[in-house]
């Protein structure tokens, strides 16, 4: 059998096996499984899964620009747009976790929808971006200009066939490549990192890692703001090397989350 004939047909698996890929997703995997097994989720699973939801909007939108706190975002004075439409995604998504790996085009758009709407034309909401409007896609993390708008679709396209096959690689993988295709493309012209992220958890629930939605990566992506932008840069690279410390870093702010909920776990313990 020659070396062709041997390597893994599925190109997620080759990312799966990566150097250092598989221990960083053993040891996020372990702290999820210690948030999961917390003996408070008996009685109070709804109130962590609400405070994640709640955490994880706020740290999207920081993320995004915003400058809000959690208290302004539990206030619900905040009328910083991003503020808003991370609260109505994050509100969503468990109505989309099943549709996600069957129409996944479907659900951006509602994502786009929920997360722009009080910032650019009703007629543009869950629309891809087609150069049209002359506005550029906006670039918070700095990692450059996006494809050309007459791309957009062929990579949408790449990402639902990706989402379509149903690997064995874990969770953790495809959800860091489906977070990073999402920002590569920045399919619409504003609020991709909003999608993005949701994009991410989604993923996260529908395959299995997080079924109740308690980890909320975006503040695991929050704390690691300084790594998040050269990471992606180095996964746009489309080097091994790049992709992998991608993955890897994905899987520490995925860790990083479920920590987050394990306090919010314990805070409920002390009552």
């Amino acid at each position: 059998m020659n070396a062709a004939s041997s390597a893994p047909a599925d190109p997620l698996q080759r990312i799966a096996e990566l150097p250092g890929v598989g221990a960083a997703v053993e040891d996020t995997r372990a702290i999820v499984d210690r948030l999961l097994g917390h003996r408070v989720l008996r009685r109070r699973s709804t109130d962590v899964s609400m405070e994640a939801l709640v955490r994880g909007a706020r740290a999207s939108a920081v993320l995004e620009g915003a400058d809000v706190t959690l208290q302004d975002v539990r206030s619900g004075d905040c009328e910083d747009p991003r503020v808003k439409g991370a609260l109505r995604v994050s509100g969503e998504l468990g109505t989309l976790v099943e549709t996600w790996p069957k129409a996944p085009r479907q659900v951006l758009a509602r994502l786009h929808a929920l997360a722009a709407a009080d910032a650019i034309a009703e007629d543009a909401l869950g629309r891809p971006r087609d150069g049209a409007s002359g506005a550029a896609a906006e670039d918070p993390l700095g990692i450059g200009p996006p494809p050309a708008a007459d791309h957009v679709v062929e990579r949408i396209e790449g990402l639902d066939a990706l989402l379509a096959v149903r690997t064995s690689v874990p969770a953790l993988v495809v959800s860091a490549i489906v977070h990073a295709e999402l920002l590569a493309v920045r399919p619409f012209d504003w609020g991709n990192g909003l999608v993005a992220r949701a994009a991410e958890r989604l993923t996260l629930i529908e395959r299995g890692l997080d079924p109740k939605a308690l980890v909320p990566a975006e503040v695991g992506h929050a704390e690691l703001r300084e790594e998040y932008g050269p990471a992606l840069r180095g996964y746009l690279t489309g080097q091994p090397d790049g992709v992998g410390a991608w993955v890897r870093y994905c899987a520490r702010a995925v860790a990083a989350g479920a920590r987050d909920s394990l306090a919010t776990c314990e805070a409920l313990k002390r009552g």
